[in-house]
């Protein structure tokens, strides 16, 4: 097999090469009760007032305020109790000067009423000539009214096109009458893991093979993304069935992820296959560690990732350059890891002539920010995945760090950012500063 030579690219610049690429998901409608965590596929706007009417925010009486104006503890205003409403009912009788109606929380504002003196500011009367009220304090006009759409009022923009649907979301869609939500249909996404020595789950070790794990991890990952999964095994290290494989496979889904495969060792078939398919590889080597070999090439509107078969180097490929074509293609805004700073928890002697990505659990101590690499950090460390919840980035051409240094992390968990390549603590140059305050 010829070795193709390899460049490392910028992380940076492999990331806009694959936004260069047009990504489109299809659209559907779906049911409001089945669109949690879907991503809306258009603006969703206000399609009446909130309130839709003036109604009582407590459970009172309305009344005609002026009728308060002189009432004091000493000098109580008594009024009629005409009927009672609660929330959807309409009152059959108006408020006059010298009457009230009782009112339920969410009940419309009866013609004639300006105010709602709360229940528990009056005092209930029975006798004779019916029901009355006394109150002993004034009361202003418009006290204890919500307003037709002083909340939200129709034709406004709710939501954006390109938004994750969430509990809050899901609220709105129902507020104002979505029972069906177009959203961007899941994208499928083909997981190939390749080699002789992989096992699945289910079965026993034998001598010399390991566990597949990577296809269920990153099956995990896509999910998270909003992808639905498709996963193949192959277990030859065979050109012929490998192809095979690869097409079968690409002709299911929207994206395929192979795990192992891309290096230049004697197995390593995946390079030679993308130059059969006529795949347009975009890059086949990156400036970083761990996942240098990671190779990306588009086939037909398709995409194929070839990420490491390193547990770690699989992990970080996945959410550096997986998350951003799911997302983009679902016309989401922060498509990529969120980004914070951090206080680095402990030294990192290693040094990086690559920008280096070290799975990192990050904390919070008295409002600071604290990251420490969450185990071995070896590519093919598994454990160092187990309690990570981010990524410390380590500008390439720097000599390891000390404990103290101010990093940049990025997190997969919460917020996203539109773009975290310029953020000024993942440079050399932002490097070289800190080391030079520490003491």
């Amino acid at each position: 097999m010829t070795v193709t030579k390899r460049t490392p690219l910028p992380v940076a610049e492999a990331v806009a090469k694959i936004l260069k690429q047009s990504t489109n998901w299809n659209m559907e409608r779906v049911a409001l009760i089945h669109c949690d965590n879907r991503v809306l596929a258009e603006d969703i706007t206000a399609t009446h007032d909130v309130p839709p009417f003036d109604r009582s925010p407590y459970d009172g009486f309305a009344i005609f305020s002026n009728d308060t104006k002189e009432a004091t503890e000493n000098n109580p205003v008594r009024l009629k109790v005409l009927e009672t409403i609660g929330a959807g009912q309409i009152a059959i009788n108006e408020v006059t000067s010298g009457t009230a109606i009782r009112i339920m929380t969410g009940a419309k504002i009866p013609a004639g009423a300006d105010a709602v003196i709360m229940l528990e500011l009056v005092k209930e009367l029975e006798d004779q000539g019916g029901s009355f009220i006394e109150i002993k304090r004034s009361v202003k006009k418009n006290e204890n009214i919500s307003f037709q759409g002083e909340d939200t009022k129709q034709g406004i923009l709710l939501a954006e096109k390109g938004t994750r649907i969430t509990p809050g979301v899901i609220a709105i869609l129902a507020t104002f009458g979505y029972d069906e939500v177009l959203v961007f249909k899941q994208p499928v996404v083909g997981i190939l893991s390749t080699g002789s020595e992989l096992l699945d789950v289910h079965e026993e070790l034998q001598p010399g093979k390991i566990r597949n794990s990577n296809a269920y991890m990153a099956a995990a990952q896509v999910r998270s993304m909003g992808a639905e999964v498709k996963l193949y095994q192959h277990r030859k290290d065979d050109f012929d069935s490998l192809y095979q494989n690869v097409k079968e496979c690409l002709n299911e889904t929207d994206i395929m992820i192979t795990t192992g495969g891309v290096s230049v060792g004697d197995y390593d078939f995946l390079p030679a296959i993308y130059e059969k398919l006529g795949a347009e590889v975009l890059f086949n080597k990156i400036a970083m560690r761990p996942g240098s070999v990671t190779t990306i090439a588009v086939h037909e509107g398709k995409w194929l990732f070839g990420l490491s078969g390193n547990p770690s180097a699989c992990f970080v490929g996945c959410e550096l350059f997986v998350r951003p074509v799911i997302l983009s293609g679902m016309k989401m805004k922060k498509i990529h890891c969120g980004v914070v700073k951090a206080i680095l928890g402990s030294d990192f002697p290693k040094p990086n002539p690559f920008t280096r990505f070290v799975r990192a659990t990050l904390i919070e101590e008295s409002g600071q920010k604290i990251v420490t690499p969450a185990g071995l950090d070896k590519s093919s460390s598994v454990s160092s995945l187990l309690h990570a919840n981010g990524l410390i980035v380590l500008p390439g051409g720097t000599r390891g760090w000390e404990q103290g240094s101010e990093v940049g992390v990025l997190t997969w968990n919460g917020e996203g950012s539109e773009w975290p390549w310029d953020y000024p603590l993942f440079s050399k140059s932002s490097a070289i500063r800190t080391a030079e305050r520490q003491p």
